[in-house]
């Protein structure tokens, strides 16, 4: 890295280094009244072309984003990034990255866990948790590929809880209750049906089309998702590889989706069964709930139902998640509160393998 004074008394600076994608970048630059301005080009250009974690954190994000964005699912991306822009980046922007501490860490923190962040209303224990996990990623990506060292991360405890609130789900008795204030909308009472005695997804739900129904075995065949995505209807992949299944469909349910299908002959083999948003669904499930009389819970609380239905059956874990998208240890570790007297089972079991005296 040369700075030199050019004959006409102003100066240059020439150098090579490498930039974050790894390619070699040849600068020269002239014109610069002092060497010091010369040599601060040069060492601002360096850090904003990724060649050194001098550069700002905000620097880094656009690093980070290209590294990771084609990765992800656009909405999963989404939900990323409104978090990085909204609560990390107004603090740690500005800050070159080299020099973020782990006391910075504990002050933006601070900051958010504060009784009057959120106009007042605080953030939660989960969505907490979920904001640090961002940071962490930001530097450990860092870390792990551009020579972040030390990583301040490391020595910080993370802040809120991985752990849920209380879950909410409808009993079969309850669903029933709504079940019947919903026959008076057709398409609604289909939609609620299938949430509830399968347990898909809302994505899942919206992306159905006849073509995902094989009516020789009564099943239903999970393989995409949809999201509203800028004002664009989009059909992705679903959650998780796991999440790639076949449902299969108790009778009174297949005959009621047929019989759906049969009165709406124009939906096309492909085309979406059901095409309504989901904030639409989120409110007509609002008013349904106060008809009935039964508590209000979300949308994706109906999947709690069921798993919370088939646990009362006495199906297993394992079982259950096959049905679900997700893996047996998840269904153990979320619903282990559900599974009647599981811990008397295990104790008398125990008995019974040890023998009595």
């Amino acid at each position: 890295m040369v700075v030199k004074q050019s004959d006409n008394g102003t100066w240059f600076t020439q150098f090579r280094c490498k930039d974050k994608f790894g390619n070699e970048v040849h600068k020269y630059k002239r014109g610069f009244s002092t060497p010091e301005e010369a040599q601060a080009w040069e060492e601002d250009f360096i850090a904003s072309a990724g060649c050194t974690m001098a550069m700002t954190f905000g620097e880094f994000f656009q690093v980070y984003a290209a590294d990771v964005r084609p990765r992800l699912r656009e909405h999963t991306w989404r939900q990323k990034e409104y978090t990085i822009k909204s609560k990390i980046l107004p603090f740690f922007e500005k800050k070159r990255m080299a020099e973020i501490s782990s006391l910075d860490i504990v002050r933006w923190q601070n900051e958010l866990m504060s009784p009057d962040a959120n106009d007042g209303k605080g953030y939660s224990p989960t969505y907490l948790r979920t904001v640090n996990n961002q940071l962490t990623a930001i530097l450990n990506h860092a870390a792990r590929f551009y020579g972040l060292n030390p990583n301040p991360a490391v020595r910080t405890m993370k802040m809120g809880s991985k752990d849920t609130k209380e879950m909410n789900f409808w009993t079969k008795e309850e669903y029933l209750k709504f079940a019947d204030v919903m026959m008076e909308s057709p398409m609604f009472f289909v939609i609620f049906e299938i949430l509830y005695w399968t347990g898909i997804r809302e994505g899942e739900l919206l992306a159905l089309t006849p073509d995902s129904f094989d009516w020789s075995r009564n099943t239903m065949r999970i393989d995409k998702s949809y999201q509203r995505l800028g004002g664009r209807d989009v059909i992705t992949d679903p959650k998780t590889p796991k999440s790639i299944r076949t449902v299969k469909l108790p009778n009174f349910l297949a005959e009621t989706i047929r019989d759906y299908l049969s009165k709406h002959p124009k939906i096309g083999s492909g085309d979406r069964m059901f095409p309504v948003s989901k904030s639409q669904l989120s409110r007509v499930m609002k008013r349904g709930s106060e008809k009935a009389g039964v508590k209000r819970i979300r949308i994706h609380d109906l999947r709690h139902s069921h798993v919370s239905l088939l646990i009362d059956m006495g199906f297993s874990a394992v079982a259950i998640a096959d049905r679900m998208g997700h893996e047996s240890s998840d269904i153990t570790f979320r619903y282990a509160h559900l599974f009647p007297n599981i811990q008397d089972d295990m104790a008398n079991g125990l008995d019974n393998e040890r023998g009595g005296f």
